[in-house]
């Protein structure tokens, strides 16, 4: 599995600034309704729940919130890269400037775990986070984010 399976050039999005983890959820669910067709208020619910469980920030200004939905069949991934870093309460306690959303169908189970896992590991490269960081077009930042695995494949 590779980020390009799983995140369209149309959940893709750059702002300059989010106000609140509550706010953030509202943009992931509109980014969700116009690139997948999901329920903008079901999707902002679903995040809200699961970081109500523990925060999904995991340091070095990353977040990753994920939530599992009924009516999905595949992962669906959603990135935002916001340029005032917002206060996430993640694990370092530093803010976060890069989300990248996963919303799984409920019953997902591997395939889930799967994508957390890719998604996880390509944010963790300090090189593809400050071309991230670098850039606020969004087709530039899709591309940065679906070559990602390949190079590393390659």
């Amino acid at each position: 599995m590779n980020v390009a399976k799983i995140l369209q050039s149309e959940a893709v999005k750059s702002v300059s600034a989010i106000s609140s983890k509550k706010r953030l959820f509202q943009e992931l669910g509109d980014l969700a309704s116009q690139a997948y067709g999901l329920k903008s208020a079901e999707v902002a619910t679903a995040l809200q729940e699961r970081e109500s469980l523990g925060p999904t920030g995991v340091g070095h200004g990353v977040a990753l919130p994920h939530a599992r939905m009924q009516g999905l069949d595949h992962v669906c991934g959603l990135f935002i890269q916001i340029e005032k870093p917002l206060d996430f309460d993640a694990v370092d306690k530093k803010p976060v400037d890069l989300i990248f959303a996963l919303l799984a169908p409920e019953d997902a189970g591997v395939e889930h775990l799967k994508a957390l896992a890719v998604v996880s590991r390509s944010m963790r490269d300090s090189d593809l986070c400050s071309k991230l960081r670098a850039n606020s077009d969004v087709a530039t930042l899709h591309t940065i984010l679906a070559e990602q695995r390949r190079t590393q494949a390659a």
